[in-house]
């Protein structure tokens, strides 16, 4: 079995080729070609914190693979998500890889923004703005820097400072991004929104949004109102990866504006108008006007998370990256 630290995976993953695994792994999704229950969790009440298992076959690409993440919304000194990955032989079930998971995590999810991106925001988009400083919006800023049609990357949030140090960071490595004055100001003036933050309150407001703006919405935190408030989600075309685990309870980390929205009649579950596989594949069409507001909820789904892993076992087999350890002569040493 190959153990693969976070420095390896990101040394082999191909985010490009990354994108494209989703796109792929999203359509087999939605036409049923895989297998994926859904993710199980253990509550820790004490620090709000939610241990995930999330597992999935991809039959089209041979890959197998459980995710353990862990959700610790009031870490500060290291991410709010935490994940290993295990990828299994799916011919006899041996253990091939196990492999950090904390990065694909958050880049996998970053990616599939870029897929709703590619799929349903105008063609003439090119300005986006990222809400929020930390990994998410760095995986999202990274992923958004590598679609060419977008010129203009604004980065925004409540803390001034951080918003800049993020900028900045990113500018210095030569790629388009410039911080926004404020949250509101930033929306206006997208084609592309990217909520990723933690905000128990709106991010994104209807009245802010112009009309053709995409919006992106992946954070998480259950205990408030969610990222874009309920005008949003009622005048947009909305798109999920799987109707069944964004419609799911909130200890599935179903997508809870959904939910509440539904909840308060302000719409219906019908509402939801998509699977990005549908639009991946062609049976069902997206955006039909570029007046319209479109909207990619992300709760994450465990196919995600195989296809990257899927990207990086091949990658570290083909350049001999990562560490051997076997199994088997621990097990017959009696270890």
């Amino acid at each position: 079995m190959i153990v693969l630290s976070r420095d390896d995976v990101r040394s082999v993953l191909d985010l490009d080729r990354l994108v494209d695994a989703l796109a792929d792994a999203m359509a087999d999704l939605s036409a049923g070609r895989t297998s994926m229950p859904p993710r199980s969790s253990v509550a820790v009440p004490e620090r709000h914190g939610t241990l995930f298992s999330m597992s999935a076959f991809l039959p089209s690409s041979g890959v197998l693979a459980t995710k353990l993440v862990t959700l610790f919304p009031l870490n500060t000194d290291r991410p709010t998500h935490q994940a290993v990955i295990c990828c299994f032989d799916p011919s006899d079930g041996r253990p091939l890889a196990l492999m950090d998971g904390t990065y694909i995590t958050a880049i996998r999810t970053a990616a599939g923004s870029a897929l709703a991106t590619r799929l349903l925001a105008r063609r003439d988009a090119r300005t986006a703005c990222v809400i929020g400083t930390g990994v998410q919006a760095h995986a999202h800023v990274t992923l958004l820097a590598r679609q060419p049609d977008l010129e203009r990357i604004r980065v925004a949030g409540r803390d001034a400072a951080r918003v800049a140090r993020l900028a900045d960071e990113f500018a210095k490595a030569g790629l388009r991004v410039e911080a926004a004055p404020s949250i509101e100001e930033g929306v206006r003036s997208a084609d592309v929104v990217c909520a990723a933050t933690h905000s128990d309150r709106p991010v994104v407001r209807r009245a802010w949004l112009r009309p053709g703006t995409h919006v992106n919405v992946v954070g998480w935190n259950a205990s408030g109102d969610g990222e874009v408030d309920a005008d949003t989600i009622r005048d947009s075309l909305v798109v999920v990866e799987s109707r069944a685990a964004a419609l799911a309870g909130p200890t599935s980390a179903g997508a809870f504006e959904l939910r509440r929205a539904i909840e308060t009649g302000v719409i219906t579950a019908d509402h939801v108008h998509a699977e990005i596989g549908e639009l991946v594949s062609g049976t069902v069409t997206g955006r039909s006007d570029d007046g319209q507001i479109t909207l990619y909820r992300s709760v994450g789904v465990a196919v995600q998370d195989a296809a990257a892993a899927g990207l990086v076992l091949r990658g570290a087999q083909r350049h001999g990256v990562g560490s051997v350890l076997a199994l088997e002569e621990m097990t017959a040493a009696g270890l």
